[in-house]
């Protein structure tokens, strides 16, 4: 059960829509009969529409930063170790994905959708328990891929062992992003993956001179903990690892379908990468790596896009229902837009520019632009759905969405590789995306007519 003054909507499982929401401009303390606490969203005296732009703008900026930091791992990883060694990298990166697909299912989503401008004592609680389970997910974790590691030994041992070690780190900091969303100061977050940038320059430099992927994956993670513990210092706040089974026995409801379909969406770019090793080679998962790396600054938004948007609809729901649908549409339709001209930008890049970035992964990886362009611009275009059910806690359909999306995702780019192998996998995944969005929208519209359909009509004033 929720702890008091902790959990303040309720969606009901399955439904598209919070059963119990505040009444607009009302605070329950305002109905009781108490003065409300203050917010933890530091919008007073600007308009909504400011109040709007500023999150957004805060949330771009920290997407810039953290498309930065990720996009100076990967290119300077493949320079300096090749295809072959750069695929192992990524294969302990993909891992990271799916791991920190189970720590935002059980820990975050649920605090985004649940606790996104909330008073500011329920948002501390919160936020305290939440990242406890973020940390407590990456030490048990960590444990495993610690253990794997060295029972692995060769190539990829060291690397799986390495990211046992960082993992507690990693997702910590990423738990600190989505509390600081949450809350409507994504400047902290912005701040924070500042931090973790600035660590991490002095990390790779010294990760080169060791010129291993352990060495890397160490200095990509062990500057994440530096930041993490940043985070502590800017919420005043320290994760409560007595909470995690309060936490996740509040938000069962939420947190394991959030669970099953997070760790459907990085599980199945993990089955892609070991898939495609075994039928192309370690040095195709380099390759594909290279040419995503390439549209980082969307790669990196959709990874971290619930930051902003999911709790931006929340509040778009909350203010003004109507407005939901158009606002996903704006938000996917732009993000569909931006990665094409992004995409198409890419593919007038001279070889030689496209050798200094890459090195000797940017021959192969080139090939790949156009499809892989596709793929991301039909993401964008399906997170904006995604979005909106997020927000109305419409559970069940995303899930179905996602676990739709997964196979698909899968089945295209394995069938693509058997098929035309690098290149075939390449187009595989990006037709499937592009059917996957559209799956995703047409749940989202029929989750907003039962919404619509299930709400009491609004009563009319005599004239």
């Amino acid at each position: 059960m929720p702890t008091e003054g902790e959990r303040t909507t309720t969606p009901a499982a399955g439904r598209a829509g919070p059963a119990s929401v505040p009444s607009p401009g009302r605070s329950p303390e305002q109905t009781a009969g108490r003065p409300p606490e203050r917010s933890s969203t530091p919008t007073a005296g600007r308009s909504p529409g400011r109040a709007v732009l500023g999150r957004l703008s805060w949330g771009l900026a920290d997407q810039a930063a953290s498309s930065l930091s990720n996009f100076a791992v990967g290119v300077y990883v493949a320079r300096s170790l090749g295809p072959t060694a750069f695929g192992v990298f990524s294969l302990a990166w993909v891992t990271y994905g799916v791991v920190l697909g189970v720590s935002r299912g059980l820990a975050t989503d649920p605090l985004v959708v649940r606790f996104s401008g909330v008073p500011e004592a329920s948002w501390r609680g919160a936020a305290a328990r939440a990242s406890g389970t973020a940390l407590g997910v990456g030490t048990a974790i960590g444990v495993v891929c610690l253990v794997a590691g060295l029972a692995l030994g060769g190539r990829v041992g060291p690397a799986f062992a390495c990211l046992g070690v960082v993992l507690p780190g990693l997702l910590l900091q990423d738990a600190w992003r989505y509390a600081f969303f949450a809350a409507g100061t994504g400047r902290k977050a912005f701040v924070n993956d500042v931090v973790w940038g600035v660590a991490l320059a002095p990390a790779l430099v010294v990760a080169a001179r060791a010129g291993s992927v352990g060495g890397f994956v160490l200095a990509w993670g062990g500057s994440a903990a530096v930041a993490a513990g940043y985070g502590c210092l800017q919420s005043g706040l320290r994760p409560r690892l007595a909470g995690i089974r309060g936490w996740l026995r509040a938000h069962h409801d939420l947190g394991y379908r959030y669970l099953a379909e997070n760790v459907g969406v990085s599980g199945a770019s993990q089955l892609r990468a070991y898939g495609l090793g075994v039928i192309v080679g370690v040095g195709a998962v380099g390759v594909v790596r290279g040419a995503e790396l390439l549209m980082g600054p969307f790669m990196a938004l959709l990874m971290g896009l619930s930051l902003v948007t999911v709790a931006e609809a929340a509040r778009v729901l909350r203010r003004a229902p109507h407005r939901l649908g158009r606002f996903c549409l704006l938000l996917g339709g732009g993000q569909a837009v931006a990665a094409l001209l992004w995409g198409g930008a890419l593919l007038l890049l001279p070889d030689r520019a496209g050798e200094l970035v890459l090195g000797d992964v940017w021959s192969s990886a080139s090939a790949l632009l156009l499809p892989v362009t596709l793929g991301v611009a039909g993401s964008g275009l399906g997170t904006g759905a995604a979005a909106g059910l997020r927000a109305l806690a419409a559970a069940r359909r995303s899930l179905r969405c996602q676990s739709f999306a997964s196979v698909a995702y899968v089945g295209g780019g394995l069938g693509g590789a058997a098929w035309g192998g690098t290149v075939g996998s390449a187009w595989g995944v990006a037709a499937a995306t592009l059917l996957s969005s559209a799956v995703w929208w047409l749940q989202l519209r029929s989750a907003l007519r039962e919404r619509h359909h299930d709400s009491p009509p609004e009563e009319t004033s005599p004239k």
